[in-house]
């Protein structure tokens, strides 16, 4: 394991220096997961929901989210995103919805909390606006999938 970049010499978290590091392409994926029942699934399926178009407005959340990622984690950079796509997909077999995220920067730094970001904010929109009719719901399997650009190259998630 490499030493840990956000941690100085004196051992206190601090957020890296990019302002050396050349601007490149950068895209990162995440995907995650909201298990539900089955019949939470049906609700969603036949627009017949409390609280209305949970998918779409799940899906503008993690947007939304991945456009404030430096407002809540503390050592990320504030980054001027190109692309943010969040998808949400119904899944029998979960049951439940996956849900993934594409983020896109011309910039110094890579966008994995970005991309995490959305993903996380999309199923916790999902779980708010179904937790009326559902409340044995759980969140899970959050995680990147893949990034490109930068020093260390592509990453394409082996699992």
């Amino acid at each position: 394991m490499s030493k840990l970049s956000h941690v100085g010499e004196d051992g206190r978290a601090r957020m890296v220096d990019v302002s050396d590091k050349p601007s490149t392409s950068r895209v990162a994926t995440a995907q995650g997961a909201l298990h539900c029942a089955p019949e939470t699934l049906a609700l969603v399926r036949a627009g017949t929901t409390p609280k209305g178009s949970v998918i779409q407005t799940a899906e503008l959340a993690g947007v939304m989210a991945a456009k404030r990622t430096a407002e809540l984690i503390p050592l990320c950079h504030p980054l001027p995103l190109t692309k943010v796509a969040v998808s949400i997909a119904g899944d029998a077999a979960l049951p439940g919805f996956r849900v993934t995220a594409e983020v896109r920067v011309q910039g110094p730094t890579g966008v994995e909390m970005e991309a995490l970001t959305a993903v996380s904010v999309a199923c916790l929109t999902l779980f708010d606006m179904l937790k009326a009719v559902d409340r044995a719901m759980a969140i899970g399997e959050i995680r990147v999938t893949g990034k490109s650009g930068g020093r260390s190259g592509d990453w394409p998630a082996e699992r």
